[in-house]
């Protein structure tokens, strides 16, 4: 079995671990791709965002509280459906769609980092930059549970204050005008519902939280409410900074910003030196995490080892299933980093969150409902606002970039398949242990 380390993190860490994640990729990667499909009201696709999670976070809170556990996801997926292979696929999916949010933030970093040095983005630094931040993320993670708390509380606090800062600053400057109003992109009801597929992204980072479940204090009680606390704190934050960024900017020139959107709208706001609070703020922001996140998706790895839903190999490496997925998932974040690019990873971090959060609602309305008391009204309600969003941004992205709808498909095809093999396998072997020959 793995080594856990049990009440390694507080109630504070856990809240910084989840808000780590969440704006780590949801303000600096995601507003002006949010922007470009909702139109001049993207600052109402994080609030519907959150609403959409509020619904998803009651199935995990509710799971968590009665069954914590360092796999939480896939934990959640095992008491769902059995060791099948749809429990196992969409935990897979799970820690798949973690692990290309990590490329996601990786390739920010290095985008805002060249925008901070005066170079454009479009160079080859940028993913260099990002496997970069990857390798410090695994040394300050193999240095073990408490340092990955004590970095989180520092960076959390601090970004969140500093972007509160930002927001607000903007506002101020601006005589709380918003400028995004000003725009001749039209995007429609379709646009902004299918927006919501990335403001939900841009929340996932809660599930951080569950996978953490069983080294929380108090977990029973801490994990619901950290989830709770860092949602809410997110929302406020990503409402304030999508003011702020809709102030000082047009809707053309934050859609053709994208990428850094943020450091682009500090310039006009706040000069040349807001410009560069707001790259560092960034770089803090992008850097926390991705080290969360890194510890999160590699304990639900080896979690998922333990429950045998996943193939294991060491390949010589020494230490324990811990540490080797750890390994695993900074080298799949790597190449993720190295070939894709920020809207294609954004997109595809979404169809396998969107499905893996469907699957895992089904599964407890129809099994578990009655043992863990939760209300089937509020699960229903939530696997039809997932299937909404998914579909409406799936017809989008088939319409403007068919090529990741078929990425997606394709990748969810082999992952069941695989799983369905494995699985297979497994329990073969496990009937020629119990009748020998």
């Amino acid at each position: 079995m793995t080594d856990y380390e049990q009440g390694s993190i507080t109630l504070a860490g856990a809240i910084a671990m989840g808000t780590g994640v969440m704006i780590g990729a949801g303000i600096f990667a995601l507003t002006g791709q949010i922007a470009e499909l909702a139109g001049p009201l993207f600052p109402l696709s994080f609030i519907a965002g959150a609403i959409v999670t509020g619904f998803s976070a009651y199935t995990y809170i509710k799971m968590s509280n009665a069954y914590p556990s360092a796999g939480g996801i896939g934990m959640i997926l095992h008491k769902a459906y059995g060791p099948k292979t749809v429990a196992a696929g969409a935990a897979l999916l799970m820690a798949l769609s973690m692990v290309i949010n990590e490329s996601l933030v990786a390739r920010t970093f290095g985008t805002y980092l060249l925008r901070g040095l005066g170079m454009e983005p479009s160079t080859p630094l940028v993913p260099i930059l990002g496997v970069a931040l990857i390798v410090f993320a695994y040394l300050v993670n193999v240095a073990g549970n408490r340092s990955v708390g004590l970095v989180s509380i520092l960076m959390a606090v601090l970004k969140v204050f500093g972007i509160a800062v930002f927001g607000g600053a903007a506002l101020w400057a601006s005589g709380f005008s918003f400028e995004a109003t000003a725009s001749d992109l039209e995007t429609g009801a379709t646009g902004f519902v299918g927006s919501l597929a990335l403001s939900i992204l841009a929340f996932k980072g809660f599930t951080t939280i569950t996978n953490s479940g069983a080294e929380i204090t108090r977990p029973h009680r801490n994990v619901g409410r950290a989830i709770t606390i860092s949602i809410l704190i997110c929302a406020a934050v990503y409402l304030l900074v999508a003011f702020g960024v809709g102030s000082s900017l047009p809707l053309d020139q934050i859609v053709a910003a994208k990428d850094s959107a943020l450091a682009e709208a500090a310039r006009p706001a706040l000069g040349q030196t807001g410009f560069y609070l707001t790259v560092a703020l960034a770089l803090v922001a992008t850097a926390s995490g991705l080290i969360a996140s890194i510890f999160a998706v590699s304990r639900m790895l080896a979690m998922l080892t333990d429950m045998k839903m996943i193939p294991h190999s060491h390949f010589g490496m020494p230490g324990t299933i811990k540490d080797h997925t750890l390994v695993y998932t900074v080298v799949i974040a790597g190449l993720l980093t190295l070939f894709f690019d920020l809207s294609r990873i954004a997109s595809l971090g979404a169809f396998f969150y969107l499905v893996m959060d469907i699957l895992i609602h089904w599964g407890v309305w129809r099994n578990l409902r009655q043992d863990v008391g939760v209300r089937g009204g509020v699960l229903l309600t939530a696997i039809a606002l997932d299937a909404a969003v998914l579909v409406t941004f799936g017809a989008m992205k088939l319409q403007s970039d068919p090529t990741i709808v078929l990425v997606g498909i394709v990748g969810m095809a082999a992952v069941f398949g695989f799983e369905h093999v494995f699985l297979k396998r497994v329990a073969d072997t496990h009937d020629e242990h119990r009748h020998p020959h």
